[in-house]
Protein backbone atom coordinates (compact mmCIF):
# COMPACT_ATOMS: atom_id res chain seq x y z
CA UNK A 1 0.00 0.00 0.00
CA UNK A 2 1.09 3.62 -0.38
CA UNK A 3 3.42 4.80 2.37
CA UNK A 4 2.05 7.42 4.72
CA UNK A 5 3.66 10.83 5.10
CA UNK A 6 3.91 12.19 8.64
CA UNK A 7 1.45 15.09 8.69
CA UNK A 8 -0.61 15.46 11.82
CA UNK A 9 -2.68 18.60 11.17
CA UNK A 10 -5.68 19.61 9.10
CA UNK A 11 -8.69 17.43 8.60
CA UNK A 12 -7.85 15.34 11.67
CA UNK A 13 -9.18 18.25 13.74
CA UNK A 14 -12.52 18.45 11.91
CA UNK A 15 -14.30 15.46 13.44
CA UNK A 16 -13.57 12.57 15.73
CA UNK A 17 -13.09 9.73 13.24
CA UNK A 18 -13.67 8.59 9.68
CA UNK A 19 -16.95 6.85 9.00
CA UNK A 20 -16.59 3.21 7.98
CA UNK A 21 -19.44 1.00 6.82
CA UNK A 22 -20.16 -2.06 8.91
CA UNK A 23 -19.07 -5.35 7.37
CA UNK A 24 -18.29 -8.80 8.69
CA UNK A 25 -14.55 -9.05 9.45
CA UNK A 26 -14.21 -12.46 7.80
CA UNK A 27 -15.95 -11.19 4.67
CA UNK A 28 -13.70 -8.12 4.54
CA UNK A 29 -10.63 -10.33 4.90
CA UNK A 30 -11.87 -12.50 2.05
CA UNK A 31 -12.51 -9.47 -0.19
CA UNK A 32 -9.06 -8.07 0.65
CA UNK A 33 -7.25 -11.10 -0.78
CA UNK A 34 -5.04 -10.22 -3.76
CA UNK A 35 -4.68 -12.37 -6.82
CA UNK A 36 -1.84 -12.67 -9.32
CA UNK A 37 -4.35 -14.25 -11.72
CA UNK A 38 -6.67 -11.24 -11.63
CA UNK A 39 -3.72 -8.89 -12.05
CA UNK A 40 -2.24 -10.76 -15.01
CA UNK A 41 -5.68 -11.15 -16.63
CA UNK A 42 -6.17 -7.39 -16.67
CA UNK A 43 -2.61 -6.59 -17.77
CA UNK A 44 -2.64 -9.14 -20.62
CA UNK A 45 -6.00 -8.00 -22.03
CA UNK A 46 -4.97 -4.37 -21.64
CA UNK A 47 -1.58 -4.88 -23.32
CA UNK A 48 -3.03 -6.85 -26.26
CA UNK A 49 -5.63 -4.11 -26.77
CA UNK A 50 -2.96 -1.39 -26.69
CA UNK A 51 -0.71 -3.27 -29.14
CA UNK A 52 -3.64 -3.87 -31.50
CA UNK A 53 -4.73 -0.22 -31.44
CA UNK A 54 -1.11 0.94 -31.77
CA UNK A 55 -0.59 -1.21 -34.88
CA UNK A 56 -3.92 -0.06 -36.31
CA UNK A 57 -2.94 3.57 -35.67
CA UNK A 58 0.36 3.03 -37.49
CA UNK A 59 -1.34 1.27 -40.40
CA UNK A 60 -3.99 4.00 -40.82
CA UNK A 61 -1.53 6.90 -40.36
CA UNK A 62 -2.33 9.60 -42.89
CA UNK A 63 -5.93 8.50 -43.44
CA UNK A 64 -9.24 9.57 -41.90
CA UNK A 65 -9.45 6.31 -39.93
CA UNK A 66 -6.37 7.24 -37.94
CA UNK A 67 -8.33 9.79 -35.89
CA UNK A 68 -10.96 7.52 -34.28
CA UNK A 69 -8.49 4.65 -33.87
CA UNK A 70 -5.88 6.92 -32.30
CA UNK A 71 -8.43 8.45 -29.92
CA UNK A 72 -9.43 4.91 -28.86
CA UNK A 73 -5.71 4.17 -28.37
CA UNK A 74 -5.42 7.27 -26.16
CA UNK A 75 -8.51 6.29 -24.17
CA UNK A 76 -6.99 2.88 -23.39
CA UNK A 77 -3.62 4.54 -22.72
CA UNK A 78 -5.47 6.47 -20.03
CA UNK A 79 -6.24 3.10 -18.43
CA UNK A 80 -2.64 3.16 -17.19
CA UNK A 81 -4.00 5.46 -14.49
CA UNK A 82 -5.98 2.53 -13.04
CA UNK A 83 -2.97 0.21 -13.28
CA UNK A 84 -0.75 2.83 -11.62
CA UNK A 85 -3.36 3.23 -8.91
CA UNK A 86 -3.91 -0.46 -8.12
CA UNK A 87 -0.22 -1.34 -8.30
CA UNK A 88 0.57 1.69 -6.13
CA UNK A 89 -1.78 0.35 -3.48
CA UNK A 90 -0.16 -3.06 -4.15
CA UNK A 91 -3.58 -4.62 -4.57
CA UNK A 92 -3.37 -5.48 -8.29
CA UNK A 93 -1.19 -8.55 -7.69
CA UNK A 94 -0.50 -10.78 -4.73
CA UNK A 95 3.22 -10.63 -5.58
CA UNK A 96 4.77 -7.37 -4.41
CA UNK A 97 7.43 -7.31 -7.14
CA UNK A 98 4.76 -7.50 -9.86
CA UNK A 99 2.93 -4.56 -8.29
CA UNK A 100 6.11 -2.51 -8.16
CA UNK A 101 7.18 -3.46 -11.72
CA UNK A 102 3.90 -2.45 -13.35
CA UNK A 103 3.59 0.56 -11.06
CA UNK A 104 6.70 2.07 -12.65
CA UNK A 105 5.58 1.31 -16.21
CA UNK A 106 2.12 2.75 -15.59
CA UNK A 107 3.67 5.77 -13.84
CA UNK A 108 5.47 6.70 -17.04
CA UNK A 109 2.36 6.18 -19.17
CA UNK A 110 0.34 8.26 -16.73
CA UNK A 111 3.02 10.98 -16.53
CA UNK A 112 3.20 10.43 -12.77
CA UNK A 113 6.73 10.40 -11.43
CA UNK A 114 6.53 7.28 -9.21
CA UNK A 115 8.24 8.52 -6.03
CA UNK A 116 6.29 11.78 -5.83
CA UNK A 117 2.98 10.07 -6.46
CA UNK A 118 3.54 7.18 -4.07
CA UNK A 119 3.74 9.69 -1.25
CA UNK A 120 1.22 12.29 -2.42
CA UNK A 121 -1.48 9.70 -3.12
CA UNK A 122 -1.21 8.51 0.45
CA UNK A 123 -2.12 12.04 1.51
CA UNK A 124 -5.10 11.95 -0.83
CA UNK A 125 -6.45 9.03 1.20
CA UNK A 126 -5.46 10.48 4.57
CA UNK A 127 -6.83 13.95 3.74
CA UNK A 128 -9.55 13.29 1.17
CA UNK A 129 -11.45 16.54 0.61
CA UNK A 130 -9.41 18.34 3.24
CA UNK A 131 -9.93 22.06 3.56
CA UNK A 132 -6.20 22.23 4.30
CA UNK A 133 -3.64 22.02 1.48
CA UNK A 134 -2.39 18.50 2.29
CA UNK A 135 -4.29 16.73 -0.48
CA UNK A 136 -2.08 17.35 -3.51
CA UNK A 137 -4.71 15.76 -5.76
CA UNK A 138 -7.41 18.15 -4.59
CA UNK A 139 -7.21 20.61 -7.47
CA UNK A 140 -9.85 21.42 -10.09
CA UNK A 141 -10.29 17.68 -10.67
CA UNK A 142 -12.01 17.54 -7.30
CA UNK A 143 -13.50 20.88 -6.27
CA UNK A 144 -13.78 23.04 -9.33
CA UNK A 145 -13.68 26.76 -8.60
CA UNK A 146 -13.56 27.66 -12.27
CA UNK A 147 -16.24 28.92 -14.61
CA UNK A 148 -18.47 26.55 -16.55
CA UNK A 149 -16.50 27.40 -19.70
CA UNK A 150 -13.20 26.53 -18.00
CA UNK A 151 -14.71 23.29 -16.74
CA UNK A 152 -16.01 22.24 -20.16
CA UNK A 153 -12.60 22.91 -21.74
CA UNK A 154 -11.29 19.84 -19.88
CA UNK A 155 -13.32 17.58 -22.18
CA UNK A 156 -11.75 18.84 -25.41
CA UNK A 157 -9.10 16.51 -26.93
CA UNK A 158 -5.68 18.11 -26.51
CA UNK A 159 -6.83 20.42 -23.69
CA UNK A 160 -3.70 19.65 -21.67
CA UNK A 161 -1.56 21.40 -24.27
CA UNK A 162 -3.22 24.62 -23.09
CA UNK A 163 -2.00 24.19 -19.51
CA UNK A 164 1.58 23.05 -20.10
CA UNK A 165 2.73 25.95 -17.93
CA UNK A 166 1.23 24.23 -14.87
CA UNK A 167 1.42 20.62 -16.01
CA UNK A 168 3.08 17.61 -14.44
CA UNK A 169 5.64 17.78 -17.25
CA UNK A 170 6.88 21.05 -15.80
CA UNK A 171 6.93 19.61 -12.30
CA UNK A 172 8.98 16.62 -13.49
CA UNK A 173 11.44 18.92 -15.27
CA UNK A 174 11.81 20.99 -12.09
CA UNK A 175 12.50 17.84 -10.07
CA UNK A 176 14.97 16.61 -12.72
CA UNK A 177 16.87 19.89 -12.30
CA UNK A 178 16.93 19.42 -8.54
CA UNK A 179 14.38 22.12 -7.75
CA UNK A 180 12.45 21.41 -4.53
CA UNK A 181 8.77 21.99 -5.27
CA UNK A 182 6.03 22.35 -2.68
CA UNK A 183 4.89 18.76 -3.12
CA UNK A 184 8.47 17.48 -2.73
CA UNK A 185 8.98 19.59 0.38
CA UNK A 186 5.73 18.58 2.10
CA UNK A 187 5.25 14.98 0.93
CA UNK A 188 8.53 13.27 0.21
CA UNK A 189 10.86 12.21 3.06
CA UNK A 190 14.35 13.65 2.88
CA UNK A 191 15.94 10.28 2.18
CA UNK A 192 13.59 9.69 -0.79
CA UNK A 193 14.05 13.04 -2.53
CA UNK A 194 17.06 11.97 -4.59
CA UNK A 195 15.06 8.96 -5.83
CA UNK A 196 12.44 11.42 -7.05
CA UNK A 197 15.09 13.53 -8.79
CA UNK A 198 16.67 10.45 -10.40
CA UNK A 199 13.40 9.03 -11.74
CA UNK A 200 12.41 12.49 -13.01
CA UNK A 201 15.65 12.58 -14.98
CA UNK A 202 14.82 9.16 -16.44
CA UNK A 203 11.43 10.51 -17.52
CA UNK A 204 13.03 13.51 -19.24
CA UNK A 205 15.59 11.24 -20.92
CA UNK A 206 12.80 9.01 -22.28
CA UNK A 207 10.96 12.07 -23.62
CA UNK A 208 14.10 13.24 -25.41
CA UNK A 209 14.76 9.77 -26.88
CA UNK A 210 11.23 9.67 -28.30
CA UNK A 211 11.61 13.15 -29.80
CA UNK A 212 14.99 12.26 -31.33
CA UNK A 213 13.58 8.99 -32.73
CA UNK A 214 10.79 10.96 -34.41
CA UNK A 215 13.37 13.27 -35.97
CA UNK A 216 15.43 10.25 -37.08
CA UNK A 217 12.53 8.52 -38.85
CA UNK A 218 11.09 11.79 -40.18
CA UNK A 219 7.66 11.25 -38.64
CA UNK A 220 5.79 12.50 -35.58
CA UNK A 221 4.18 9.07 -35.15
CA UNK A 222 6.56 7.96 -32.32
CA UNK A 223 5.66 11.16 -30.45
CA UNK A 224 1.95 10.53 -30.98
CA UNK A 225 2.20 6.90 -29.86
CA UNK A 226 4.55 7.17 -26.89
CA UNK A 227 4.75 10.75 -25.66
CA UNK A 228 1.45 12.64 -25.93
CA UNK A 229 -1.45 10.13 -25.66
CA UNK A 230 -2.07 11.46 -22.14
CA UNK A 231 -3.01 14.80 -23.74
CA UNK A 232 -5.93 13.16 -25.58
CA UNK A 233 -7.61 11.11 -22.84
CA UNK A 234 -10.72 13.31 -22.85
CA UNK A 235 -13.07 10.31 -22.50
CA UNK A 236 -11.24 9.21 -19.36
CA UNK A 237 -11.84 12.68 -17.96
CA UNK A 238 -15.58 12.04 -18.22
CA UNK A 239 -15.58 9.37 -15.55
CA UNK A 240 -12.48 10.58 -13.69
CA UNK A 241 -14.05 13.91 -12.73
CA UNK A 242 -16.99 12.16 -11.06
CA UNK A 243 -14.83 10.95 -8.15
CA UNK A 244 -15.15 14.03 -5.93
CA UNK A 245 -16.33 16.92 -8.10
CA UNK A 246 -18.68 19.33 -6.36
CA UNK A 247 -18.95 17.33 -3.15
CA UNK A 248 -18.32 18.41 0.43
CA UNK A 249 -14.87 19.47 1.57
CA UNK A 250 -13.64 18.93 5.12
CA UNK A 251 -15.75 15.85 5.87
CA UNK A 252 -14.49 12.60 7.36
CA UNK A 253 -17.37 10.69 5.82
CA UNK A 254 -16.40 9.51 2.33
CA UNK A 255 -20.08 9.29 1.44
CA UNK A 256 -20.19 13.11 1.50
CA UNK A 257 -16.93 13.78 -0.36
CA UNK A 258 -16.73 10.89 -2.82
CA UNK A 259 -19.03 9.59 -5.56
CA UNK A 260 -19.61 6.10 -6.97
CA UNK A 261 -20.97 5.77 -10.50
CA UNK A 262 -21.81 2.95 -12.88
CA UNK A 263 -20.03 2.49 -16.22
CA UNK A 264 -20.47 0.26 -19.23
CA UNK A 265 -18.20 -2.84 -19.39
CA UNK A 266 -15.56 -1.23 -21.65
CA UNK A 267 -15.21 1.92 -19.54
CA UNK A 268 -15.29 -0.17 -16.37
CA UNK A 269 -12.43 -2.33 -17.67
CA UNK A 270 -10.32 0.72 -18.54
CA UNK A 271 -11.07 2.18 -15.12
CA UNK A 272 -10.51 -1.23 -13.46
CA UNK A 273 -13.72 -0.98 -11.41
CA UNK A 274 -12.58 2.25 -9.74
CA UNK A 275 -16.03 3.71 -10.41
CA UNK A 276 -16.85 2.09 -7.04
CA UNK A 277 -15.02 5.03 -5.54
CA UNK A 278 -16.71 5.45 -2.16
CA UNK A 279 -16.04 1.77 -1.54
CA UNK A 280 -12.40 2.20 -2.51
CA UNK A 281 -11.78 5.18 -0.23
CA UNK A 282 -13.55 3.47 2.65
CA UNK A 283 -11.64 0.19 2.24
CA UNK A 284 -8.49 0.90 0.17
CA UNK A 285 -7.04 -2.51 1.00
CA UNK A 286 -9.70 -4.21 -1.16
CA UNK A 287 -8.48 -4.88 -4.75
CA UNK A 288 -10.49 -3.02 -7.38
CA UNK A 289 -11.67 -6.28 -8.95
CA UNK A 290 -13.42 -7.09 -5.66
CA UNK A 291 -15.11 -3.71 -5.26
CA UNK A 292 -18.39 -4.84 -6.89
CA UNK A 293 -18.62 -7.62 -4.29
CA UNK A 294 -17.78 -5.17 -1.52
CA UNK A 295 -20.53 -2.87 -2.78
CA UNK A 296 -23.10 -5.65 -2.44
CA UNK A 297 -22.08 -6.14 1.19
CA UNK A 298 -22.41 -2.50 2.25
CA UNK A 299 -24.74 -0.91 -0.33
CA UNK A 300 -27.51 -0.35 2.23
CA UNK A 301 -25.14 2.06 4.05
CA UNK A 302 -24.12 4.05 0.95
CA UNK A 303 -25.77 6.61 -1.35
CA UNK A 304 -27.26 5.03 -4.45
CA UNK A 305 -24.65 4.82 -7.28
CA UNK A 306 -25.30 7.21 -10.16
CA UNK A 307 -25.08 6.91 -13.90
CA UNK A 308 -22.74 9.33 -15.67
CA UNK A 309 -25.78 11.31 -16.79
CA UNK A 310 -27.11 11.57 -13.23
CA UNK A 311 -23.68 12.56 -11.92
CA UNK A 312 -23.20 15.38 -14.43
CA UNK A 313 -26.78 16.50 -13.97
CA UNK A 314 -25.68 17.63 -10.49
CA UNK A 315 -22.00 18.37 -11.21
CA UNK A 316 -22.55 21.01 -13.91
CA UNK A 317 -24.97 23.15 -11.82
CA UNK A 318 -22.56 22.73 -8.87
CA UNK A 319 -19.67 24.10 -10.94
CA UNK A 320 -21.74 27.19 -11.77
CA UNK A 321 -22.84 27.70 -8.14
CA UNK A 322 -19.36 27.10 -6.73
CA UNK A 323 -17.82 29.67 -9.07
CA UNK A 324 -20.07 32.23 -7.36
CA UNK A 325 -20.10 30.72 -3.86
CA UNK A 326 -16.90 28.82 -2.93
CA UNK A 327 -18.66 27.29 0.09
CA UNK A 328 -21.28 25.53 -1.99
CA UNK A 329 -21.31 21.74 -2.15
CA UNK A 330 -23.72 19.08 -3.36
CA UNK A 331 -25.74 17.65 -0.45
CA UNK A 332 -25.76 13.87 -0.46
CA UNK A 333 -28.65 11.72 0.70
CA UNK A 334 -27.11 9.25 3.15
CA UNK A 335 -29.10 6.19 4.25
CA UNK A 336 -30.36 6.40 7.81
CA UNK A 337 -29.27 3.04 9.22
Amino acid sequence: MFDKPKIQTGINNISSEWFRAKIDKKKLKELSRRSDFEGWKHIIIYTLTMVTLGIASTYTWGSFWFVPIYLAYCMFWGGADAIWHECGHRTAFKTRRLNDFFYHIASYMNNFEPVRWRWSHSLHHSYTASVDPHDFEADDSIFSKTTLFGFLLKFIPGYYFLILHKSLHLEIIKHALGYETKVMKECIPEEKKFNCIRSSRIFVLLWLLIIFSSIAVGSILPILLFLVPKFFIFMNVVWGLTQHMGLKEGSKDHRESTRSVRLNPIFSFIYWKMEYHIEHHMFPMVPSYNLPKLHEEIKDQLPKPQTLFEAYKEIIPAVIKKSKNPNYFIPVKIPNI
